[in-house]
């Protein structure tokens, strides 16, 4: 579903991608650790159209060229990323937001629009789930929200929207325990046989709960060690160092 070959990225003249190779299935969740600049966001970012990189190499999503397609062209498609740190947008309302975002997207895939009704009813199932206050959409998009109603939020989006491709560039980060559960347990249940999630993380606590398929160890740019969930459990015991590719204190 989504192939990655031979991606590098580059800032300023400075190599942060390093020939990365990924493939991921429909149906699978991969989660991607590593140490604090070995390119985690910078991947997110690339993969989502952010500008300011020097890339190069082969995306291709469901046999779709991504590097060749704009930002919203890639959400159209069916990628969805959530940020790290969510911006605040003073003055837009957030059912607003939402609402024109999801119409958006089902103008590109010539789907009807949704009503505002039929989208409020819509927006609080979802949000229920997540166990959000309805009164968030009434709020200007993330303004004043705490770290767990932000990360909520952007939940929110991925449950409406509904993309092929999902990728979380550490949702779980700034979380308290049970804003924690909440994400974790709103993401588990998006999980579908033709949907495939790369989960970015420093962390194997989201990763109890979501379980994925294989864990890789990004370093300097590239993927040096893969395998199963024991593989984070072992990274939050041993930390980041890698040398021949296994993880050391």
């Amino acid at each position: 579903m989504l192939r990655i070959e031979g991606l590098t990225a580059a800032v300023g003249g400075t190599s942060i991608l390093r020939g990365l190779d990924l493939a991921i299935g429909a149906g699978e969740v991969h989660a991607v650790m590593g140490p604090n600049g070995a390119g985690k966001s910078t991947l997110a970012n690339v993969l989502a159209g952010r500008d300011g990189y020097d890339v190069a190499g082969t995306v291709t999503l469901d046999g779709v060229d991504l590097l060749g397609l704009t930002p919203e062209q890639r959400a159209a498609a069916g990628l969805f990323l959530a940020f790290q740190y969510p911006v605040e947008i003073p003055g837009v309302g957030n059912m607003y937001f939402l609402r024109t975002a999801l119409n958006a997207l089902r103008r590109e895939r010539r789907q009807p629009e949704v009503g505002a009704i039929e989208f409020l009813a819509m927006a609080k199932e979802h949000m229920a789930r997540l166990e959000m206050d309805p009164a968030l959409l009434n709020r200007s998009v993330n303004a004043g929200f705490s770290g767990g109603e932000k990360k909520r939020n952007e939940v929110l989006q991925l449950s409406l929207l509904e993309p092929r491709l999902v990728i979380l560039d550490e949702t779980d980060s700034g979380l308290d325990i049970d804003a924690l559960r909440a994400v974790a347990e709103g993401v588990d249940r998006l999980r579908r046989p033709d949907r495939a999630m790369l989960v970015i993380t420093h962390y194997a606590r989201l990763l109890e709960q979501l379980r994925p398929d294989r864990v890789h160890v990004l370093s300097e740019g590239r993927i040096v060690r893969s395998g199963d969930y024991e593989l984070a459990l072992e990274l939050d015991a041993a930390g980041y160092g890698v040398r021949s590719g296994t993880p050391v204190r």
